[in-house]
């Protein structure tokens, strides 16, 4: 199968952009896949960070100007991938130059920013918005979202999503722009990991009706450039709990985004229990995922039971490597532009998607809430 033949252009040079160049190379794993893409262009403002794409032989421009990768006729996707307080001119420009765009989250710094982002999608109807997420794209994470879907689980006790890591946890990491305001926004980790952890629950339908925001700034100094002790002045770990509702009855539901969690290095994880059963999954065991049941022990009676299931590698897109290989970061990148791409040409169908404009909307309203509650003690209702 020959797939539509499209171009991509990157924004954004650094660990995501070239993860992403490397997704691209490794496209023929995916079995007849409806779109062809190939990296053209490549754009960052410091010409180093070009360097790495010169080994790329499909890439035909590489600039330090946004606007001459967005004048390329050959570019017809961007994914730009740069500091939050760049995303809302960068992504408003793609889309006013009729490019399809895959967005790096946060969507813009704050709700303003992406207020004015989906104000310049509704001018463009034609314009084709989705926002990277990757975490749900692992196999086993696509399992659990299936079971809870399949109605497996009943009335919903509790849900929880959560993205864990411990990129912070050394007090002598240099200062940089996520740990700092004008550049990531008054959301902090809500801002940088928050959207890992809203996908699915969104997904699922579970909008928050209130929500209560506990947020902690553990680190305030890092050092500076010279050395010099910063102030370091966004959210290091942030909880929200929430009320949500799945078919029609309330539940609560937590998430969790924390920089400094000690003993995690870069988990993400699901869990959902209902009065039937239950699932859960965590990245930590990439090919098992937790099934909660009632099961009939012989001599005993019926009993709860937490079960482990080797659930395998299929993945969202089929692949060259089958079910059986296990699946990591750089799969779940593949998967997602899989699905991407497949939503833009039209061939997704019902499948799993990536974020659309208003649940990443949806998601600056949830964090200017729990900023709030967090500041007030109270239970917020988000401006919705």
């Amino acid at each position: 199968m020959t797939g539509k033949k499209i171009g991509v252009g990157i924004i954004g040079g650094g660990l995501m952009g070239r993860e992403i160049a490397a997704a691209l190379r490794r496209w023929p794993a995916l079995i007849d896949h409806p779109a062809e893409p190939e990296l053209v262009a490549v754009c960052d403002i410091n010409p180093a960070a070009l360097e790495f794409f010169e080994r790329i032989d499909t890439v035909q421009l590489t600039t330090t100007d946004h606007h001459e990768l967005l004048a390329d006729p050959r570019v017809d996707v961007v994914y730009i991938a740069v500091r939050h307080d760049l995303h809302e001119r960068l992504y408003v420009d793609t889309v006013k130059a009729g490019k399809a765009l895959l967005a790096e989250k946060p969507f813009g710094i704050d709700r303003a920013a992406a207020d004015a982002v989906v104000a310049a999608i509704d001018e463009n109807p034609q314009s084709f918005v989705r926002v990277s997420s990757e975490m749900p794209f692992f196999p086993g994470a696509q399992w659990a979202v299936d079971y809870v879907r399949s109605g497996a689980l009943g009335r919903i006790v509790e849900a929880k999503c959560t993205f864990l890591h411990s990129s912070d946890i050394d007090v002598n990491k240099p200062l940089n722009w996520k740990r700092q305001k004008q550049f990531c926004g008054d959301a902090g980790v809500l801002n940088d990991l928050g959207m890992h952890t809203w996908h699915v629950p969104l997904r699922l339908g579970w909008t928050p009706e209130k929500v209560v925001g506990i947020l902690q700034d553990i680190v305030t100094e890092r050092p500076g450039p010279d050395g010099s002790p910063q102030p370091c002045d966004t959210w290091d770990n942030a909880v929200i709990h929430s009320w949500a509702r799945h078919e029609g009855a309330p539940f609560p539901l937590t998430t969790e985004t924390k920089r400094i969690a000690p003993g995690q290095k870069n988990t993400w994880e699901f869990e959902a229990i209902g009065m039937s059963g239950g699932v859960r999954f965590s990245t930590k065991n990439p090919k098992q995922v937790e099934v909660f049941a009632f099961v009939d022990v012989p001599g005993v009676g019926r009993e709860q039971s937490w079960q482990s299931v080797d659930a395998g590698s299929q993945s969202v897109w089929p692949t060259v490597t089958g079910p059986n290989f296990e699946s990591g970061f750089s799969d779940a990148i593949l998967q997602m532009w899989a699905a991407f791409l497949a939503e833009y040409v039209g061939e997704l169908g019902d499948g799993f998607g990536c974020v659309r404009p208003e649940e990443a909307a949806l998601t600056h309203r949830l964090f200017a809430a729990a900023i709030a509650s967090h500041e007030t003690g109270t239970l917020v209702a988000p401006s919705l």
